[in-house]
């Protein structure tokens, strides 16, 4: 069996793989995405940030799981 590893564009052009992902919030049609094994603050800006507008691919893989 194959392990493939898939990666996420985030809208600040960074690449960010899916497997280190901790929780994701959706807002709108935007998700910010934690990947920090000690957790993330909003507040902070310490997450990443994936919207539909600009990345429509990573948007919608990460959004099937709120349907």
């Amino acid at each position: 069996m194959e392990n493939k590893t898939s990666f996420l564009k985030t809208d600040d052009n960074r690449v960010i793989n899916e497997k280190y992902i901790i929780w994701v919030k959706k807002f709108r049609e935007c998700l910010t995405v934690c990947t920090k094994s000690t957790g993330c603050n909003v507040q902070n800006k310490d997450t990443h940030t994936i919207c539909k507008l600009n990345n429509l691919d990573s948007y919608n893989k990460l959004n099937d799981h709120f349907q």
